[in-house]
């Protein structure tokens, strides 16, 4: 950034403090694990909503969405479209439901409901995946700001690393809440900003750029066509809906937030909110992209040698057509993201760590073991993250088409889990774990003979589909595996059938109904 350069550096130290200092606002009241993971359920609606916003915006939001749209058209958009339709279905029930079913850990229910080795298996899904994922984060980070800056990308790795775990560390659930509002609030400053100097800076103003767009399909969702062969629409709304669905009901991340809410409807209006605000900011952020591409035709100007990714594009606008100060309030809002997402997903990581394992291992630990257990996860998984950020930094390909691949392989068909646990009251613990088998035994072999088998070749037996598909197929298969497993090894527990939707419907109903004294009276 030239002679401007240490104006953004200010900017970014000065938001990354305010983060910590969050964190240690809060560090007192961190007593107990029922206060570091859920904040004793005294989180507003407003707030929660906030942070579910920031927990599902990332570095893969800020730059690989725009990186999408710059290279092609707004195909990659659809799966967000789905957050909706899932809780539209859903949502009213299963918030108030695990509420009211599990204390801390969303994989409580799957022990429940399947014994043990479910609730192993889910936590261990849920900690691959969200791994994944994590690296992710750190990679568009170190790629965004280190094009940005110049500044040094493992250095750059490490430092956030050490601010990330430090302030997940200290402050607990409720520092992370309370960031992620910050943060909400700084991420829409930053959008107005960039979509101002993306409408009016080239010649004809907003009307030329939003029509050379138009006029040049930009503004496509993808082809309509019934291809499961190719990311179609119907290929992304399907794993949307699935994607959306594990989320919603199998990952901690997202559960965690059901329960920090002071009360059910609280909850929802939460979670409703954080959902409402997606959208648009990622469609926002598609427009970005596509407003990149058309100011570099309106403009003619030439793009650099290294600039050889979509991905490159935005960041590089940032750079050389935005005032120092304006972007380096972009810059710390991007480090303000990446930081929010990863201490979210290193408190569910905490969480389900004492309460899947440590508490298995050592029932009777006082809540002072508990709590140190708790930080030292954090501080273990922030490290390995490190280490997974360092090995992802390299990686070809779009950001974004990638996340969602790797994250749709690694799911392990939670979905489906859930689906099988929720719906089908006659599943027992053997059918589940045949369920499990079959997934399993899927995703090997659909990701070893992707693309044609690069890795295992099978001739006429490698997966033939578009490989976004093997995620909604591997929650269908255990599903349907389960289902028709449940047929030889019902389930003979009336407490776990007691755990399904139409049990727990019909309780609502009864408790709904008023008592006979009241009736009387009334």
């Amino acid at each position: 950034m030239g002679s401007s350069r240490w104006l953004p550096l200010l900017i970014v130290v000065f938001y990354m403090a305010a983060l910590l200092a969050v964190g240690f606002r809060f560090s007192r009241r961190q007593t107990s694990t029922d206060r570091y993971f859920t904040a004793k359920r005294s989180i507003p609606g407003w707030a929660t909503g906030l942070s579910l916003l920031a927990t599902l915006i990332s570095s893969v939001t800020f730059i690989a969405y725009p990186g999408s749209a710059y290279a092609g058209n707004w195909t990659n958009l659809v799966p967000g479209f789905m957050v909706v339709l899932v809780l539209m279905l859903a949502g009213t029930v299963m918030i108030p439901f695990f509420r009211h079913a599990i204390g801390v850990s969303a994989y409580e229910y799957f022990g429940k409901r399947f014994g043990y080795p479910a609730r192993v298996y889910s936590s261990m899904a849920f900690s691959l995946g969200h791994f994944s994922k994590m690296g992710f984060v750190f990679y568009l980070l170190a790629l965004t700001a280190g094009s940005m800056t110049g500044w040094n990308t493992d250095r750059l790795i490490i430092v956030v690393g050490i601010i990330t775990v430090a302030y997940t560390l200290v402050g607990g659930i409720e520092a992370v809440v309370w960031a992620d509002v910050i943060q909400g609030f700084v991420l829409w400053i930053g959008i107005a900003i960039c979509l101002a100097y993306l409408l009016f800076l080239p010649p004809g103003g907003p009307a030329a750029v939003v029509h050379l767009a138009w006029s040049s399909h930009k503004i496509s969702l993808g082809s309509m066509a019934p291809d499961l062969t190719k990311p179609t629409f119907l290929v992304l709304s399907l794993y949307g809906f699935f994607f959306y669905l594990q989320k919603y009901t199998a990952d901690q991340t997202i559960v965690q937030r059901y329960l920090v809410a002071k009360s059910d409807r609280a909850a929802l209006r939460g979670i409703a909110l954080g959902a409402a605000l997606c959208v648009p900011v990622w469609t926002l952020f598609m427009l970005i992209g596509t407003l990149c591409w058309a100011f570099y035709r309106t403009t003619g100007e030439a793009l650099p040698a290294y600039i050889n990714k979509a991905d490159k594009i935005f960041p590089f606008f940032i750079t050389t057509h935005v005032p120092a100060g304006l972007a380096g309030l972009f810059l710390a809002a991007l480090f303000g993201a990446a930081i929010a997402n990863l201490s979210s997903d290193l408190n569910s990581l905490a969480a389900i760590g004492v309460q899947d394992y440590y508490l298995v291992l050592r029932p009777r630990a006082t809540e002072r073991q508990k709590l140190f257990a708790a930080k030292s996860i954090v501080a273990i998984a922030g490290l390995l993250c490190v280490v997974v950020a360092t090995l992802l930094a390299h990686t070809q390909g779009t950001a974004l088409s990638l996340w969602y691949t790797i994250s749709g392989i690694v799911a392990g068909g939670l979905a489906g889990l859930f689906l099988l646990a929720f719906l089908c009251a006659r599943a027992s613990h053997t059918a589940a774990y045949i369920g499990i088998g079959a997934s399993v035994l899927f995703t090997a072999w659909a990701t070893l003979t992707l693309g044609g088998g690069k890795i295992w070749d099978l001739g006429s037996f490698n997966f033939p589909l578009h490989e976004y598909m093997i995620g909604v197929i591997g929650h269908l298969v255990l599903l349907g595996a389960g289902y028709a497993a449940s047929f030889v090894f019902p389930n003979k527990v009336p407490a776990q059938r007691e755990l399904t939707l139409w049990a727990w419907r019909r309780n609502r109903v009864i408790s709904a109904q008023p008592s006979p004294v009241h009736q009387v009276y009334s």
